[in-house]
């Protein structure tokens, strides 16, 4: 492992941040997300949430408050001793609507004190331009990005972003798990659905709007400052194949390009062959402008970023059990123990995905979300042992060192996910944690927001400081 290895820890905003109504910030997509049994069909974009109760509880508007808790989240991560903090802006908190002109100076200077303050520690700041965010009203005006005018509305907050802290952010990525999308519509893009639409035509309108905004910021951030390096963003986990049954095996990879698809474009600048036919068998047009091929071609991102939790399996024959992982349908592998959640453990499927990533790109990979989601509980001296977790996270470490010092495999760095507690994005609740550091708060959205280390936080100072070397 080299010396200038980015260990750290990663959160979102519309996970952990709040202050939904603070100092100007306007309406995001996560302020009308709701917790319980419609949370999933709005995700998916099914749901209208104009027609959601009154009483409904939205866990993101106020999460777990790390706006109002900013520097003492820092002084913790400090102590762990982060090299590097993957955090994102709130889009609406820099431009509430979308539409102005000027940017809302108060959330500038929030996000200049938060990494002023991470610069403090000798903290490399690793910013997420759009994490499933977008303001509100550029769903409510142009039905987010299925209109290609939003393409502006991300480069004008990009450009003030870029300006701003030019001399302070190195490492970018344009947009967070693009690939959800596909999965989780309105979560991952803004995107509604009415009855009888083309939802698969929208869904790859949409996704072409993303990957022209995309390289058009990577190209302006060049400009801006050379030095910076963007990434892109896969939610990632390769495909297993049930058996050897040659469709099982076939069936896996176009699982397998199903995500790669956005990466790439992101990362070779072009539409991939399988692409094409696949849209032109679904009767699918892209509608693009005639410049959009060669703004792919000419600005590819620097480097790959993805999240890792589980591996998935697929199987063509009708007997399928399935299993939950991310949101992406899998059929059950019987070689996996699964979490409380449901989702398989596979360190392995981790090393095989860093080579296949790696692999397919020849592009440094930069690990920005794993980790495990568990129900955390206090012992009678008020300490989380939470030992299950130090277990997922050892063995996924020495897996991604296995890809790096045995298969070669480029890595910047690594920022387990949820290094302090935040909002599941997938069900809504706090019970699912992931942090290292405790946060008191319940599914209710009760609880005094007191931090509290867990065990984990000790271990995981101790592999910071011996550099990956002592995981015991």
């Amino acid at each position: 492992m080299n010396n200038d290895f980015l260990w750290g820890g990663a959160t979102a905003a519309n996970q952990c941040e709040g202050a939904w109504n603070t100092n100007g910030r306007g309406m995001g997509i996560v302020d009308v997300i709701p917790h319980g049994p419609l949370r999933l069909d709005v995700m998916k974009g099914l749901y209208d949430y104009h027609d959601l109760p009154q009483d409904t509880y939205y866990p993101g508007r106020e999460a777990t408050d790390a706006y109002g808790h900013m520097k003492e989240d820092i002084a913790l991560f400090a102590e762990m001793g982060f090299k590097c903090y993957r955090f994102s802006f709130s889009w609406s908190r820099i431009f509430p609507t979308g539409l102005e002109d000027k940017p809302n100076e108060a959330g500038l200077r929030f996000y200049e004190e938060l990494i002023d303050e991470l610069i403090r520690y000798n903290i490399e700041p690793v910013v997420t331009i759009c994490h499933f965010d977008i303001p509100l009203a550029l769903v409510e005006k142009y039905g987010s990005w299925r209109n290609r005018k939003v393409i502006d509305c991300y480069l004008k907050y990009c450009e003030v972003i870029f300006n701003r802290f030019k001399n302070k952010v190195r490492y970018w990525i344009t947009f967070n798990e693009i690939n959800m999308l596909m999965h989780l519509p309105f979560m991952g893009a803004g995107l509604q659905f009415k009855e009888g639409e083309n939802v698969l035509a929208i869904q790859y309108q949409a996704a072409h709007h993303e990957l022209v905004a995309s390289a058009l910021a990577t190209k302006l951030a060049h400009e801006i400052n050379p030095e910076f390096k963007i990434g892109c963003m896969l939610a990632a986990g390769s495909v297993y194949p049930y058996s050897c049954r040659p469709e099982d095996v076939w069936q896996s990879r176009v699982r397998d390009r199903e995500s790669y698809f956005f990466i790439d474009i992101q990362a070779r600048g072009t539409y991939p062959s399988y692409a094409k036919k696949f849209l032109e068998r679904e009767g699918i047009t892209i509608e693009m402008d005639p410049l959009d091929e060669k703004i792919l071609k000419e600005n590819t991102v620097d480097f790959i970023s993805l999240s890792y939790y589980n591996s998935r399996c697929v199987r063509t024959d009708d007997d399928q059990e399935n299993a939950s992982g991310n949101l992406f349908a899998s059929a059950k592998n019987p070689y996996l123990q699964s979490s409380q959640w449901g989702w398989p453990i596979d360190p392995m499927g981790f090393r095989i995905t860093l080579n296949d990533l790696y692999d397919r790109y020849q592009k440094p990979l930069f690990v920005v979300e794993n980790g495990l989601g568990a129900v955390d509980t206090l012992d009678e001296s008020g300490e989380i042992q939470d030992d299950y977790r130090i277990d997922y996270l050892r063995s996924h470490i020495q897996a991604m060192e296995d890809a790096i010092d045995q298969d070669g495999v480029k890595v910047l760095g690594y920022t387990p996910w949820g290094c302090v507690d935040l909002v599941s994005a997938s069900t809504g609740e706090m019970s699912k944690r992931y942090g290292m550091i405790y946060v008191d708060r319940d599914d209710q959205g009760h609880g005094t927001l007191e931090r509290r280390k867990k065990k984990s936080f000790y271990w995981y100072q101790k592999v910071i400081q011996t550099n990956g070397k002592n995981l015991d």
